[in-house]
């Protein structure tokens, strides 16, 4: 019952998690060059960003709790620091990005595109998102069919 338990936690955070991470990105990614996707972005990330912890929560508790009925091995060692840096890039999208985007917005110029140095340190953070999210949920399909 419990790997039950934690492995649908385990899922679920990765369901709300990346799909509110795909949901920004994409925005992210049209807002680059388009003041229209630029606002569209700062709005939604009002709502993706709870969304994106919650799934990040959820993962992390949900892995702990599955891999806890099972050995440990490098695949546990991997997801564990997958989390860590996934958390620490969205420390940095939560308190620096985030906060400026609203700033911009209190101000009225949520239609300017972002300063380059802001967007490609954004783009940054997406290669590290998208390639933890995804290679995070490859890992548990990995570590499903061959250990469990």
């Amino acid at each position: 019952m419990l790997e039950f338990l934690g492995l649908f936690i385990f899922l679920a955070g990765f369901i709300i998690g990346l799909g509110a991470v795909s949901v920004i990105d994409v925005h992210g990614f049209l807002g680059r060059n388009s003041s229209y996707w630029t606002e569209t972005t700062i709005r939604a990330h009002k709502v993706t960003k709870p969304l994106i912890w919650l799934g990040t929560s959820l993962a992390i508790v949900g892995g702990f709790i599955f891999y806890f009925t099972h050995t440990l091995n490098w695949v546990t060692a991997v997801h564990a620091s997958v989390a860590g840096v996934l958390v620490i890039n969205g420390l940095f999208l939560s308190f620096y990005v985030s906060p400026y985007l609203l700033k911009r917005e209190r101000e009225g110029r949520e239609r300017e595109l972002l300063p380059d140095r802001l967007q490609k340190l954004i783009t940054l953070s997406f290669v590290v998102s998208f390639a933890g999210w995804w290679g995070s949920l490859g890992l548990l399909v990995y570590y499903l069919i061959h250990y469990v």
